[in-house]
């Protein structure tokens, strides 16, 4: 099924609104209430996305599957570690996933940020690296945050602080992507679009 590509400020809206949802109802109400109305907004968000692009990206159904999941945990058992630790299992299974693909010769990074990249073999092996160091560091910063500070400073880092960290990340990997990237003209080119690093 063809997808539609959203408008940039349409896809800022469903990854952020669900987090403004949960900073704001954590500073009205508590955090359990915050985590049953972050719930239902990343329900909501994916609804939204499947509406307007007919697809849902693979990191926001994972997310979404992984929220749900760990949300219900906090609200049923009444614990609020499970909400906290939920960014730190998401991190760390994309880190794993990224990781993993490398010790068999593939990238992900096209099909977890649901684009398409056109990169030289090093060029794939270079970001999908950088990127998975990147998750496992978000990973043990969430840990750390959460153990050490207070609710409301996590809730605040997870809702402003999370989001332009990795903007500023993905930026500073644009150098790399111009450096590596291939017109897809070429069968070199054709394998480098599908994730096969292999090669080269």
């Amino acid at each position: 099924m063809d997808k539609k590509q959203p408008h940039p400020l349409f896809k800022l809206a469903t990854e952020l609104g669900p987090l403004l949802i949960f900073f704001f109802a954590n500073a009205k109400f508590n955090l359990f209430v915050a985590t049953g109305a972050f719930m239902v907004a990343v329900v909501v968000a994916m609804i939204a996305s499947y509406t307007v692009t007919r697809h849902i990206p693979i990191m926001a159904l994972v997310t979404g599957v992984i929220v749900i999941v760990f949300g219900t945990l906090t609200l049923v058992l009444h614990d609020e570690t499970f909400i906290k630790v939920k960014p730190t299992i998401i991190y760390g299974l994309f880190a794993a996933i990224l990781g993993g693909g490398l010790l068999f010769g593939r990238s992900f990074i096209a099909i977890m940020f649901d684009q398409m990249f056109n990169l030289t073999p090093q060029g794939w092996r270079l970001l999908t690296l950088r990127w998975a160091l990147f998750f496992l560091a978000m990973a043990l910063l969430n840990e750390f945050i959460w153990r050490t500070q207070t609710t409301d400073f996590w809730v605040a880092f997870k809702a402003f602080g999370v989001i332009p960290i990795t903007m500023v990340f993905a930026m500073l990997q644009m150098p790399l992507v111009k450096r590596h990237h291939l017109e897809p003209v070429t069968l070199e080119a054709s394998d480098a679009k599908e994730g096969d690093i292999g090669k080269g």
